[in-house]
């Protein structure tokens, strides 16, 4: 799949990057901590592109997004959203937040009601005490961008994938090669910025949007059970778990986590 054009939108004091892909309603992804827009995986981008318009995007600080001195916070990342949202023209749209996305689409889905459709949660956790935190040194591995992409990515294997999926599969012809980079120090704002969410698991249930949530029930970095949290608190959610997989669910099983989401958001 040819990737499009990146689009700079102003946000305020800086830019946010973005790419979109396909036609008709407005599709919103947000990403992960410390992950560029070209770490969304093209076979399920390729699957929602043919049905929404989808809009991936560089967080603040990550690829060719701006930042400045200002401290970084998940409701700064759920701000900037809404703004690129305004700045594209999509006062209305469905939005998918994986891992820390999943956290700001939850604030997002607390300010501004009236600008989500569907809500899709995948891989996420509701934050503060509530959350399910695996081992802090999982989170320094995440964010340690040393070395080459393809020393990166084989540090960044046994977090995303099982041990028993890894001893049959080579992730490398699951995963897209990453052309995007983050600084080190960027890095550990956003995985600050992460850690310091006094979280909205009291506020849950004042999400209106009809929600799913997802997640890999071998997921070492934010455990399983923290999707129950969500999916219990939020009301009326969708739980979907996949069996065997781990945070990388989106590239261990692209066809059935496409199929889960189009099938949610069409419903």
């Amino acid at each position: 799949m040819t990737r499009p054009p990146v689009r700079i939108v102003p946000d305020g004091g800086v830019t946010l990057a973005c790419r979109e892909y396909g036609a008709g309603e407005p599709l919103v992804l947000i990403n992960g901590l410390a992950s560029a827009m070209d770490t969304w995986n093209p076979p399920v981008i390729e699957a929602l592109a043919r049905h929404y318009r989808v809009v991936v995007f560089d967080t603040r600080g990550t690829g060719y997004s701006g930042y400045t001195d200002e401290p970084f916070s998940i409701l700064l990342f759920m701000q900037d959203t809404a703004r690129l949202m305004e700045g594209l023209g999509i006062a209305r749209a469905h939005v998918l937040g994986f891992s820390m996305g999943a956290c700001i689409a939850q604030e997002l889905a607390l300010a501004f009601p009236e600008k989500i459709c569907r809500l899709v949660l995948v891989g996420g956790d509701c934050g503060g005490s509530e959350a399910v935190r695996s081992s802090p040194g999982i989170f320094a591995r995440l964010i340690d961008k040393s070395g080459t992409p393809a020393e990166i990515a084989r540090r960044m294997f046994p977090l995303l994938f099982s041990p028993e999926w890894l001893i049959g599969h080579d992730p490398l012809m699951y995963c897209p090669e990453v052309e995007e980079t983050t600084e080190d120090a960027v890095a550990a704002r956003q995985l600050e910025a992460f850690l310091s969410w006094p979280g909205a698991f009291s506020r849950l249930s004042d999400i209106r949007a009809k929600t799913l949530v997802c997640c890999g029930d071998a997921d070492a970095v934010v455990p399983c059970e923290n999707s129950r949290i969500l999916a219990g608190r939020i009301p009326g959610a969708e739980l979907a778990v996949f069996p065997g997989a781990g945070h990388g669910l989106m590239y261990q099983c692209p066809d059935r986590f496409s199929q889960t989401v189009i099938g949610f958001l069409s419903g």
